[in-house]
């Protein structure tokens, strides 16, 4: 392997550890709990959770809407080009819609969370910049900015892919905490592979 490879991946981790660092000690746990009040008031009000992105944030859209719903907050994948195509169709009225995007500034987003709002929905926002329209955009905005991604050009997403993660990963614990979820709820959510078995000193408690 050339050396400058090996500089450029050990940078990496370096970058990887100065950014997990920075942002844990600077997360604003004041919008992750306004996100999962918004959140939890939708439910009972009888609307829905629906996850949005384009890119790669996308992937992340997906990902999130599986964790939420598999932890007492069923939610649904928005396609974030198709939503002005069709799949606003999803929607109702007074639905709350995360939308992920790391400038909070692109085109395309700006078109689809435009429609999201004028099907009466409510955007909880997550971005890098909180001066973004996204941002402005927002009901509840979840920083996940960056200073570095990590990469040769310090381009491709990496650093922000993972802050955007972690925030909604952040955001699902709270919710899951809010509905009280209980082994056996979760492994008939979830009955496949190991992790839809109970574990030995799960196999007694109390079913809710």
């Amino acid at each position: 392997m050339e050396k400058n490879c090996y500089v450029d991946y050990s940078k990496f981790f370096q970058v990887a550890e100065s950014e997990f660092s920075e942002f844990v000690k600077n997360i604003r746990y004041e919008e992750v709990e306004q996100a999962a009040d918004l959140i939890q008031k939708a439910k009972e009000a009888g609307n829905r959770l629906h996850i949005s992105g384009i890119g790669k944030p996308a992937h992340i859209a997906g990902y999130i809407a599986s964790l939420m719903s598999s932890t007492g907050t069923p939610a649904y994948f928005l396609h974030g080009t198709e939503a002005v195509h069709g799949s606003c169709g999803q929607l109702k009225e007074n639905d709350v819609v995360i939308f992920i995007s790391n400038s909070g500034e692109t085109a395309e987003m700006r078109a689809t969370v435009q429609a999201i709002k004028n099907n009466g929905c409510k955007v909880i926002g997550v971005s890098g910049n909180p001066a973004s329209w996204l941002a402005k955009q927002s009901d509840v905005h979840l920083f996940a900015g960056v200073r570095e991604e990590g990469g040769v050009l310090n381009r491709a997403p990496r650093m922000s892919i993972i802050m955007e993660t972690m925030v909604l990963q952040a955001l699902s614990v709270v919710l899951q905490s809010q509905e009280h979820v209980t082994p056996q709820q979760y492994v008939r959510w979830h009955p496949g592979g190991k992790l839809g078995e109970l574990r030995e000193e799960e196999k007694g408690t109390k079913v809710c």
